[in-house]
């Protein structure tokens, strides 16, 4: 049987239709290749310290990134060091001690658990990170510093908040 003009049209519009769609993988695996870049440059220079609600750090405008160190967090109620609650800071306060027993001691643990001092070490001392709150006294602070130079945790740093930088040019209406 002879077909029309139209259902030949129709014919080859089905056939066309009917096969097999192909996907385009090639912007799919731009846009992940970038996503890889992206987050293999944003991610390497960050350590994140633990956020706690009981510590609010001092505001700082330093630019200096902080090391991959031993943490010790100072709140109004305890002494923490790498997780684990060493002392009540008003047993800290009450002691007339310059170094504190316990403190000492839980930094004597954590060296001994680490490899041998390198030259850099034996000659500034290891390195350690104070985490404490604005608010908390200095002799707390005072006797922190002495234990742990006592057990050979000399390199202190202590950790605070970054504060924006107050720009120089004046804004719109001023000056």
């Amino acid at each position: 049987m002879k077909q029309s003009a139209r259902a030949k049209r129709m014919a080859r519009h089905h056939g066309r239709m009917n096969k097999q769609s192909k996907l385009n993988l090639t912007s799919l695996m731009d846009i992940f290749t970038i996503l890889v870049f992206f987050l293999m440059v944003n991610s390497s220079e960050v350590q994140v310290l633990e956020d706690t609600k009981d510590i609010t750090m001092p505001k700082s405008i330093a630019d200096q990134k902080p090391k991959e160190t031993l943490l010790i967090q100072v709140s109004d109620s305890s002494l923490v060091v790498a997780g684990r609650k060493i002392a009540d800071t008003s047993a800290v306060t009450g002691s007339k001690d310059g170094v504190i027993p316990s403190l000492d001691e839980e930094l004597k643990y954590q060296a001994s658990r680490r490899p041998e001092m390198t030259e850099e070490e034996k000659q500034f001392g290891r390195k350690i990170t104070i985490q404490g709150d604005k608010n908390i006294p200095y002799d707390i602070l005072k006797k922190i510093m002495a234990t742990c130079a006592q057990a050979e945790f000399r390199d202190i740093s202590l950790a605070v908040s970054k504060k924006a930088q107050k720009s120089s040019v004046p804004a719109a209406g001023e000056g």
